[in-house]
């Protein structure tokens, strides 16, 4: 099989991983469902793993200094069987604005979509501007028409030309900029601020997502992409120039914008040495070439800490020439089909195992305790019909069992009445977590950080009132957080007061896990912290920089609050699950078991007619248990991961 088709195969062979677990989920619901064993906490779960399959979406992102082939690699990598560039690559026209790639399986349509450069001087984030379709200029895609397509996408490179006055105003820093030819005084500037890309292409379209980058320029002068979007992506790939290696900018984009302790990156991050085929032609001959990118490889691992596995030499020109033509020897050479592997069994393997790896395990843990309760109802059946069976057996023994099964049924009832008003107690616990933090305390917190900062008049001024913020939240998590280890403390101690000793398997509640939420409330802070000094927003107008760190620092502040009370809302309803859903299940087995019973005492001709149902329904518990081994067995990682 041809490299070129290897990414391709890998995003294929993970979709139809999901399609199947999708399936083999849905099986598992209507096993549930004709075993009496779906509640309505678990229906709800269910529905949430089959979402999070459907909708996942790996992120991609392409990081580099202005021209080093970003997008030229991207058109290489994903976009060659177009047999042309697809999007803006060649000298002098190349992406001007973030621009994300993907497909909407919303609207299951091609467009491009384009927001003026001029929308940073309004008081929207870029998150709450993906919402207002007004704000956007939108474009048709005809996929078919790869010509038409091409020369609308290439809108991306435009520019406007505009004072230097109105560009510190829009927050580009001067001395980035190229001066407009016809007029000094005046300099050119994206003319938009960012692009989002829907393409109806097989690899888009199985949730793989691009977030091609322009320089560091852009970087610095649109915060929300490197506070937000960089650090939430699960991979960066890092390009850089073979024949210059890491420059002094190049460092300052991997110390200030990649190789962040608060980025995500959890598939990765990787360093491409671009353009190796400038140095094809070296008089001295091919060793001594292949020797010389051995050297920059070397160093560029050194220098950024990473594996000589995580730095890649390529030509993204020669691999784009080589996809087109379908020339293997180019595409070996230049270095592409080596970088296919890597994002195929790198960043796509590793994406597999974190969403497959808690998923799976979860699910079977679920499938397991339900034949734990059939293989009790099993063992229960098994105990009747021995009795039942035995010679000699007579009513009075068939009454002490059905009178010691009404009393074990009183004991779950009892405690199904219990948990039940327990629960109420959790709704309680609930409400109490969600008065520590919740949306309005957060928009007052917010009210009184902009007040304080279009309040200050120095530079110190600002940092206090910034800081102020994250002082406020951290102290509401604190008291969040110590207020929900009392809530799970006192579930814990109602699963010990209901959980007794002869019970067949351990049941733990599930846990709140707020200090996720702390967490990623603490990277934001570093991440405002490196904003704030920044001298880029030192060099900023007071009001410019109040206006980027309520849109950019604050809007990301409050996505973390409404995760927080995702789960908050969550967790009342399903901390006791594990145990009520086991006592329940208790109760109707015994109150099963005990109408049987009573029938047999009550009818002497019973007896031998009530042993063949048993017998029977033995048959339908021990089809069903093969049937859920048979489920457990199917949900699986994809091939090759493995479960943690």
């Amino acid at each position: 099989m041809a490299d070129a088709v290897t990414l391709t195969d890998q995003v294929e062979a993970y979709h139809s991983w999901k399609k199947e677990l999708v399936r083999n989920i849905t099986r598992y619901r209507r096993w549930l469902q004709f075993n009496e064993l779906l509640e309505g906490d678990i229906e709800r779960h269910l529905q949430r793993s089959i979402r999070l399959l459907v909708e996942d979406e790996l992120t991609i992102a392409f990081v580099g200094e202005y021209s080093r082939g970003k997008t030229e690699l991207i058109n290489a990598l994903f976009f060659a069987g177009h047999g042309q560039r697809l999007l803006p690559s060649e000298a002098g026209r190349t992406t001007m604005c973030p621009t994300e790639l993907f497909y909407d399986r919303h609207a299951r349509t091609s467009y491009l979509m384009l927001l003026p450069i001029e929308t940073r001087n309004g008081a929207m984030s870029l998150q709450q501007l993906r919402h207002e379709s007004g704000a956007w200029e939108t474009v048709a895609l005809d996929p078919a028409d790869t010509e038409t397509m091409a020369a609308t996408l290439a809108r991306v490179a435009e520019t406007r030309t505009v004072p230097r006055a109105e560009a510190a105003d829009l927050g580009f820093n001067d001395a980035m900029l190229d001066a407009s030819p016809d007029d000094p005084t005046q300099v050119l500037i994206p003319a938009w601020r960012h692009a989002l890309i829907s393409l109806q292409h097989p690899i888009l379209e199985r949730g793989l997502r691009i977030l091609d980058t322009p320089g560091l320029n852009a970087l610095g002068s649109e915060p929300e992409l490197t506070v937000s979007m960089l650090p939430s992506t699960q991979a960066v790939v890092f390009l850089l120039a073979a024949d210059a290696g890491v420059t002094a900018s190049d460092m300052t984009i991997w110390r200030e914008h990649i190789d962040t302790r608060d980025a995500d990156h959890r598939a990765g991050r990787f360093a491409i040495l671009n353009k190796i085929d400038v140095l094809w032609d070296d008089p001295s001959g091919s060793d001594h070439t292949g020797n010389a990118i051995e050297r920059v490889r070397e160093t560029t691992a050194r220098q950024l800490g990473l594996g000589m596995e995580d730095v890649l030499p390529v030509s993204a020109k020669q691999g784009l020439l080589a996809r087109i033509r379908d020339d293997d020897g180019l595409r070996r050479k230049s270095g592409v089909a080596q970088l296919e592997e890597l994002v195929s069994e790198r960043i796509l393997g590793r994406r597999e195992q974190l969403i497959s790896g808690e998923l799976v395990s979860d699910l079977r843990s679920m499938i397991r305790s339900n034949q734990a309760e059939l293989e009790n109802q099993q063992a229960s059946l098994a105990a009747e019909l021995e009795l039942l069976e035995a010679q000699g057996t007579d009513r009075q023994e068939i009454a002490e069992l059905a009178e010691k099964t009404r009393h074990d049924y009183d004991f779950f009832n009892r405690r199904l009445i219990t948990l039940k008003s327990s629960r109420r107690l959790m709704a309680s616990q609930g409400d109490m977590l969600r008065r520590i933090l919740n949306p309005e305390r957060f928009e007052q917190h917010a009210e009184r950080t902009r007040q304080r900062l279009e309040g200050s008049w120095t530079t110190p001024g600002l940092a206090s009132a910034m800081n102020a913020l994250f002082e406020v939240l951290e102290n509401d998590f604190n008291n969040l957080m110590a207020e929900g280890r009392r809530a799970e403390k006192m579930v814990g101690s109602i699963y010990r007061r209901h959980t007794s000793g002869d019970d067949d398997r351990t049941l733990e509640p599930v846990p709140l896990r707020l200090g996720r939420h702390l967490i990623a409330l603490r990277d934001l802070r570093s991440r405002a912290d490196r904003f704030r000094r920044d001298p880029r927003s030192l060099l900023m107008q007071q009001s410019r920089l109040i206006q980027q760190f309520l849109t950019t620092i604050v809007s990301e502040a409050r996505q973390i609050i409404h995760r927080t009370m995702q789960d908050i809302d969550r967790w009342p309803g399903e901390a006791l699950m594990p145990l009520l859903q086991h006592t329940q299940q208790q109760k109707q087995r015994l109150e099963s078991q005990f109408q049987r019973l009573r029938h047999i005492v009550d009818d002497e001709k019973e007896l031998k007619a009530e042993a063949d149902k048993l017998r029977q329904q033995r048959g339908t518990l021990d089809q069903q248990l093969r049937v859920a081994r048979k489920l457990e067995e199917r949900i699986a990682p994809p091939p090759g991961a493995q479960l943690p």
